[in-house]
């Protein structure tokens, strides 16, 4: 694979890369590494899977990976996740995030798992976040950290830390890539910006969408109607689908074509299948697509309308999560122990 290959393929299903040229530049020095933080918060879902889905390109293109389970990160958002629940919420995590990894075509064992708390106690790490405190502004803090960290008219003093311990996370696991969704760009922008005076170097960022939620819109972690969950059964998967926001010819806010386009056809072109939507004779009969820009033109021409499109998605779908389902109901006490209020864990 050479260097305009792998340069695509890390590129492909991406909003922003900061920049392609420092990114062709890694890869003609060698084999770069990269990592993507997950603070252990809510229960994991298919927005999650998405990015995640990702590191399976990146694998392929040759690039070392390492997930951090940023636990501390957790807490300092404003407590999203107590503090006696963070090992639990992290252990379900791991768990799930090598599910989806597996399911994405990649293996699982070749991702280098790390939690915040494995490094960001050690000495070096508090005092070089000590001196960047020292030098950063609570409003520049603020205005990186505002699409990820809970805003509030008094904010806490945890979520203006946050951000300073992600740029720091860069530097310690000496990741020459940094990867995550594009609500993390303030936060990647002020890595590149004051990690080289922190014997850092600026990292290349590579940005995912943020998709839309399936009533339309963003996607929301408190409307369970807007996503998919990992343990959502076929018939709740196809359920949510069915009564998604999905209008018949229109292509913004859909989540149903997004999810399509960023993690179906992804995944099925890892075995180079196709996706089939099955309509009766009558109705002209079976669909079958090669590319997502197929099913798009179809569906804005009016040749295929949302109530074939979706039950085609659903199954799509929950196929792809299964085996992360599997993988979780196979272990029910990580769910029972990481959210105990939902799921009766002592």
């Amino acid at each position: 694979m050479n260097t305009a290959e792998r340069v695509d393929l890390v590129s492909r299903h991406t909003q922003e890369v900061v920049t392609e040229e420092e990114l062709t530049e890694l890869f003609e020095a060698g084999d770069p590494t990269a990592y993507i933080g997950y603070a252990p918060t809510g229960e994991m879902h298919i927005g999650h899977f998405t990015t995640m889905r990702k590191l399976a390109d990146f694998l392929r293109a040759g690039i070392e990976v390492t997930v951090l389970i940023a636990d501390l990160h957790a807490h300092l958002d404003d407590n999203k996740s107590p503090f006696d629940l963070l090992d639990a919420r992290s252990a379900y995590y791991e768990t799930a995030i090598e599910g989806m990894i597996e399911a994405a075509g990649a293996d699982p064992e070749d991702v280098e798992f790390v939690r915040g708390t494995d490094f960001q106690l050690d000495e070096e790490y508090t005092l070089e976040m000590y001196r960047m405190a020292a030098e950063t502004t609570i409003a520049r803090s603020q205005r990186a950290a505002s699409e990820v960290v809970r805003e509030s008219e008094s904010p806490n003093l945890g979520g203006l830390i946050y951000p300073l311990m992600q740029t720091l996370d860069v530097k310690a696991l000496d990741a020459d890539i940094a990867y995550g969704g594009v609500d993390q760009r303030g936060i990647y922008m002020l890595s590149r910006e004051v990690l080289p005076d922190h014997g850092g170097e600026s990292p290349v960022c590579v940005f995912a969408p943020l998709l839309s939620g399936l009533s339309g819109g963003k996607m929301s972690a408190s409307d369970a109607a807007s996503k998919v969950n990992l343990t959502d059964s076929p018939e709740e998967v196809e359920e949510k689908i069915g009564q998604a926001y999905c209008p018949a010819g229109e292509v913004e806010d859909n989540g149903v074509l997004e999810y399509l386009d960023h993690l179906v056809f992804p995944v099925l072109a890892v075995d180079d299948e196709p996706f089939v939507v099955t309509r009766p004779e009558e109705y002209g009969g079976d669909l079958t697509y090669d590319s997502y820009d197929e099913v798009e033109a179809d569906f804005l021409s009016g040749e295929l309308h949302p109530a074939d499109l979706k039950p085609a998605v659903a199954d799509a779908i929950s196929t792809v999560i299964d085996p992360v389902r599997t993988r979780l109901e196979d272990e029910p006490e990580l769910l029972a122990e990481a959210y105990p209020e939902s799921y009766g864990g002592e």
